[in-house]
């Protein structure tokens, strides 16, 4: 079991990556989409309701003139208040502004989750970690295209940027 973190709502940022309708209902493993939206959902309720920033970042395909359907947010993701950040690269940090949104906030500590983990997510905690945040990864609030590829970050990457902890370990500080 693992023990429950004590985040502090006005230094910690919830980062989803590419929870699109056309990415969540791809074939993906651990875990259907559907069910790492579902616990992502209940974690952005969790921030938002703790007064924590939520970052929502999500894809486009450079150099086209439409993005393929199913290419904006799921339907009732983004809040009043929520941070949008579109990518163009794999990671989320690569001339986003991202950085800068999360420092003027002073948020010093990113707690991840989205599909896949090993692409999207993966690549924007590593850009995360090079930026000095402290990282949390929640283990099922992700999914990948393969379980293999999930569980070779969740098992041997992640431990080595941040703490990774179930959904029911995140919890806020008092004050």
């Amino acid at each position: 079991m693992t023990a429950p973190l004590a985040l502090e709502p006005a230094h910690t940022a919830l980062v989803l990556v590419d929870l699109m309708d056309r990415i969540v209902a791809l074939p993906l493993e651990p875990r259907k989409g559907t069910e790492a939206l579902a616990t992502c959902e209940e974690l952005a309720a969790a921030f938002r309701s703790a007064g924590a920033p939520v970052v929502l970042v999500r894809v486009e395909r450079p150099g086209v003139t439409e993005q393929p359907p199913g290419s904006g947010l799921v339907a009732g993701l983004r809040k009043e208040g929520d941070i949008e950040i579109v990518k163009r690269t794999i990671g989320g940090f690569q001339d986003t502004g991202l950085d800068d949104r999360l420092r003027e906030r002073g948020v010093t500590t990113l707690v991840f989750g989205g599909i896949a983990t090993n692409l999207g997510v993966e690549s924007t905690a590593r850009a995360a970690a090079d930026l000095g945040y402290d990282l949390v990864f929640v283990e099922d609030a992700m999914t990948a295209f393969t379980a293999a590829e999930h569980e070779a970050s969740v098992r041997l990457d992640f431990p080595r940027l941040g703490s990774v902890v179930p959904a029911a370990a995140v919890t806020f500080s008092a004050g």
